[in-house]
């Protein structure tokens, strides 16, 4: 690429440049910034818009259903779950308190989880653990989250579900608002934004990192990666598989019951209520292997399966019509906890959110600006 001094010499050198303009990436670069004014920072993003999950999202500002955490809780066990429900607690407030909740249009209507009749044993024994998750996050959350809400089947419209959990401290947020109110906070801290600018490899120096791209080669003095599921490209041996989420939204339906957040079949589907419409995805667990990938689309099998969802559970006696579908790329990983490490002398990257990247991305980044401050 042909290349001005000019450009060379403002453009092109920072003392801080961020791959990945998510969530974890802006805060990363916020609280950098806030931190240590003087730095001249970059976000490179590969895409118009954040390519990973962060605009994609269904918007849960969640911690956890009862099934998921009980499933949590086997892998690590009940001191690290609950570190992990805390990390997650307190990764939505940095988010409320940084932003405002009018501006993310965060909405506590409560979360539920729901089960039917032939799912009656996991429903008994998440029905079981009611008293002791209660416990687990009283001090962080507040009490009494977890209740049994059976009362409020009807009151939504659902079809052939037995038991319905309510956790009332789940919300909703507009992760379309949350993203563009991130990155207008960042660009009026000074941070730059170069959208449409993907890494093809990464060259390390002594006295900084090379950035290869089809726009020119940037240097810069500290290096971190935040791409989440996309990190593999940069760094082939992470511990990291990618998940796909796919989406659709239903046109606005008249007189819609449902208001809140939802979770069936232990997470693997959820959707919720927004601007009257049923935001409803998931079914990665149709296939697992087919949506280990970060390849943006959608597949027959899963999308066949959130319509029947929609036409036999969430919306049986309601008309209603599919105005578009979309997915989302989410990072999961072995270890539950966010991979957060200097890797390289100088080069630092915070990913793997397990697809919990709206309540701990905040957390996320600020730990992983932290990690690099210290070397400054």
């Amino acid at each position: 690429m042909d290349l001005s001094y000019w450009e060379k010499e403002s453009f092109l050198n920072y003392d801080v440049i961020i791959i990945g303009s998510g969530i974890v990436g802006l805060n990363a670069a916020i609280h950098l910034k806030k931190s240590a004014p003087s730095l001249k920072i970059l976000i490179l993003e590969r895409a118009l818009l954040p390519a990973g999950a962060s605009t994609k999202n269904a918007g849960f500002a969640c911690f956890g259903s009862i099934s998921e955490l009980i499933e949590q809780e086997e892998t690590c066990g009940p001191e690290q779950l609950t570190s992990l429900i805390e990390r997650r607690w307190k990764g939505l407030l940095k988010l409320r308190n940084l932003l405002g909740d009018k501006t993310i249009d965060y909405q506590c209507l409560g979360g539920y989880e729901l089960f039917k009749h032939k799912h009656h044993f996991l429903a008994d024994t998440c029905v079981s653990k009611i008293e002791h998750y209660n416990r687990l996050i009283n001090d962080i959350v507040g009490a009494n989250a977890f209740c049994i809400s059976n009362n409020k089947i009807k009151a939504f419209g659902f079809e052939s579900i037995e038991t319905l959990i309510e956790n009332r401290y789940e919300a909703q947020i507009d992760s379309g608002k949350m993203m563009f109110a991130l990155i207008q906070y960042a660009q009026q801290l000074g941070i730059s934004i170069f959208n449409n600018c993907k890494v093809d490899r990464l060259l390390q120096e002594t006295d900084g990192s090379h950035l290869i791209t089809k726009n020119g080669t940037f240097f810069c003095k500290r290096l971190i990666l935040t791409t989440n599921a996309f990190i593999k490209e940069l760094l082939p041996d992470a511990d990291i598989t990618p998940g796909r989420g796919q989406v659709l939204i239903t046109k606005p339906i008249k007189d819609l019951k449902i208001a809140g957040t939802f979770h069936y079949d232990k997470g693997y589907y959820y959707f919720r209520n927004i601007n009257g419409r049923i935001l409803l995805g998931g079914g990665r667990n149709i296939d697992f292997k087919a949506e280990e990938t970060t390849v943006l689309g959608q597949t027959e099998p899963v999308q066949l399966a959130l319509e029947k969802l929609l036409k036999t559970v969430i919306l049986p006696k309601t008309t209603f019509e599919i105005d578009y579908r979309w997915s989302g790329i989410m990072a999961f990983g072995r270890v539950l906890e966010p991979f957060i490490a200097e890797i390289r002398p100088n080069v630092f990257c915070a990913t793997r959110c397990n697809g919990m990247g709206v309540a701990i991305g905040s957390q996320t980044g600020e730990d992983v600006a932290n990690l690099l401050l210290k070397k400054l």
